[in-house]
């Protein structure tokens, strides 16, 4: 097997669209950035760093309900990851605050516990970060850091009640086989309250639409935390610390921090909210998926545009659109797959005239939450204003 870290030398592809490269690039982002790569396990993807390894999806893949494993994004914050892991000696460790603490083998977690499987969406916290304004730092993000797949495995509930857990438990930690490059760095370690952890929906994942997960997302095992962003979906999982206080861990007190008690977790460039907490569940969503940015369409014929709406489980209760800043108008929605899955909508829009036109979605989920006309912090994380989609009409 090729070392993971050469994946990115494999196949950079002659063929990738210039012209996305010119409008995407911006001062002072990495060369290779936006360009097309095959990587170990995956087809052609947009690289963002490749150590750690960070693949975004295009955007063509979001067409279909479940994101091929194939091209399903990669996110890693520690570039220390093994080329390879022996599914024969792998054991995920249950340890801290329990009556037995456990070594389980990949054949234990399939035998001995009953399967779960749930259908849920995977989004970086700094999903679209290239698209704030004014700018931040960070990876930049399109559209394409997230990814919808049906996950199979074992629910934590059913794994910590094998172990017993003791009175006085507060928190489970997640830990994973990826490593620092060197020691000041801190380990990616991170954590959920007790009771958020044996909900009977977090789980571990061994499958992922019907597969074994990639190595590039996390084989053998990844803590899939439903309607929660995918800094705390934990890859390469091979430890859970039942912990009797809260976690004081970097990734959970200095990083992934949002305005605290604040709606998108929106704050202002010359205001920064005083309060952080660390960020948790998805917040309402809507994008374009097809047609894509700046296609052109024929004036007077039906143009179907379709895209995706999500939000941290409530479910989707409406999404609008508009065109020319014209009134807004409901959306189609598909069947729902499941509350923590997306929701594909679809709109039918005839240009009766030829230019340039301005097509804005906006989704509504079911507890009332909506979308804000813009919406900006100091991290790029959250990203959930009013989209807008250019298409022009000859």
């Amino acid at each position: 097997m090729k070392h993971l870290f050469l994946y990115c030398l494999l196949a950079v592809l002659a063929s990738c669209n210039q012209q996305e490269k010119k409008t995407a690039q911006q001062p002072g982002e990495a060369t290779l950035q936006n360009t097309l790569v095959k990587a170990e396990g995956k087809d052609s993807m947009i690289l963002l760093t490749d150590r750690p390894a960070n693949l975004e999806t295009p955007l063509k893949y979001f067409l279909e309900d479940f994101t091929p494993n194939s091209v399903f994004f990669v996110r890693w914050h520690l570039s220390g990851l093994p080329p390879k892991i022996d599914p024969d000696t792998f054991r995920l460790r249950v340890v801290g605050n329990v009556k037995n603490a456990l070594e389980l083998s990949l054949d234990d977690l399939k035998t001995k516990f009953t399967p779960y499987t749930i259908v849920a969406l995977a989004e970086c916290s700094g999903n679209s970060r290239s698209f704030f304004d004014p700018r931040v730092p960070g990876g930049q993000w399109k559209n394409g850091a997230m990814g919808n797949a049906k996950w199979k495995g074992v629910k934590v509930k059913d794994i910590l009640e094998m172990a017993g857990v003791k009175p006085g438990a507060k928190e489970a930690a997640f830990n994973g086989i990826d490593r620092p490059p060197i020691e000041a760095v801190p380990d990616f370690i991170k954590s959920l309250e007790l009771a958020h952890a044996m909900d009977g929906e977090v789980m571990i994942a061994y499958e992922m639409n019907g597969e074994p997960i990639p190595l590039l997302n996390g084989y053998p095992l990844k803590l899939v935390v439903p309607g929660w962003f995918a800094t705390y979906w934990v890859g390469m999982l091979n430890e859970i610390n039942v912990l009797t206080d809260s976690f004081d861990g970097f990734w959970m007190r200095k990083s992934y921090l949002v305005p605290k008690d604040v709606a998108n977790g929106n704050e202002s460039p010359d205001s920064l909210a005083k309060e952080m907490e660390p960020i948790s569940r998805l917040d309402v969503r809507s994008i374009f998926v097809s047609p894509e940015p700046q296609t052109v369409v024929k004036s007077g014929e039906n143009c179907t545009v379709q895209g995706l709406a999500f939000d941290g489980g409530f479910g989707i209760k409406k999404v609008e659109v508009s065109v020319d800043s014209s009134k807004w108008i409901a959306a189609t929605l598909d069947s729902e797959i499941g509350k923590y899955s997306w929701r594909r909508w679809r709109y039918t829009w005839k240009p009766s005239t030829a230019g340039t036109h301005q097509i804005k979605v906006r989704a509504t989920s079911i507890n009332g939450d909506t979308q804000p006309e813009h919406q900006w912090n100091r991290s790029g994380f959250m990203r959930n204003e009013i989209e807008t989609l250019q298409l022009k009409a000859e």
